[in-house]
């Protein structure tokens, strides 16, 4: 609540304060993330425990919001937020339109990036990896596990494509309900997950000192022979880490 009050207070003050000067306590040393507070040297394991503790936070809305980060065929990144509804030992699964931009991007690049940021925890959490498909089978059982009303919206919307305005959408979304009735089943748009199969996960937490705490999971080919127990560490199941410099 007093990181709200705080926030509300710069926000008022936004035209006068210069962004320069708005600046927030992060944590103390004595509460720095070590290589010692992880118990499970896998990534998994201590993304598991810091989303627990996000979950536990009620001033963090939505835990599972997420920035994804995708490549078109032309080299243009961008970038938007995305509810990751799954997090397990394969990866990170989000739900979308196929006939987004996002999809687009993946379809030609699936290298694409995840982050997430829990600011009353002062902690974030970045992702690197390859975007894959689930199964229709899988997208189909989430999509109808939805309220009727977003699985309506998914099917009314050409999520990315230009729209002559916002009544269009309107219009289409009744047509879709009085086809379907009361209590029709809504058919599986162009729509389904994405697992994204990570190589590189980085765990942020920030001090008031700017000395934030960065240690970086890696796996994949070769990493492992670049292990010295100095800079770089062996983990768990494939993976090394290194703590990085702010």
């Amino acid at each position: 609540m007093k990181l709200l009050q705080a926030l509300r207070r710069m926000s008022q003050g936004a035209s006068e304060v210069p962004l320069s000067a708005l600046r927030l306590k992060y944590c103390e040393r004595k509460d720095a993330f070590l290589e010692d507070n992880i118990k499970v040297k896998n990534p998994f394991f201590v993304f598991r425990d810091w989303l627990e503790l996000a979950l536990k936070t009620p001033e963090i809305l939505e835990p599972n919001a997420a920035a994804l980060a995708t490549v078109s065929p032309e080299g243009r990144p961008s970038n938007r937020y995305v509810l990751v509804k799954e997090a397990t030992a394969e990866g990170f699964t989000f739900f979308t339109n196929y006939g987004s931009r996002k999809a687009e991007d993946i379809k030609s690049n699936p290298n694409v990036a995840i982050s997430f940021y829990w600011l009353p925890l002062r902690r974030s959490v970045r992702i690197e990896g390859v975007a894959e498909k689930i199964t229709a089978e899988d997208s189909l059982k989430y999509f109808h596990q939805r309220p009727r009303a977003s699985q309506i919206g998914a099917a009314a919307s050409p999520q990315s494509q230009r729209i002559p305005s916002r009544s269009y959408l309107d219009e289409v979304e009744a047509t879709i309900k009085a086809k379907l009735g009361a209590d029709g089943e809504v058919p599986l748009p162009n729509w389904g997950g994405y697992l994204v199969r990570p190589d590189l996960i980085e765990f942020w937490q920030g001090q008031t000192d700017r000395l934030h705490d960065r240690i970086r999971f890696r796996r994949g080919a070769g990493v492992e022979s670049e292990v010295d127990s100095k800079l770089v560490h062996k983990g768990e199941d494939g993976w090394v880490y290194e703590r990085l410099a702010p």
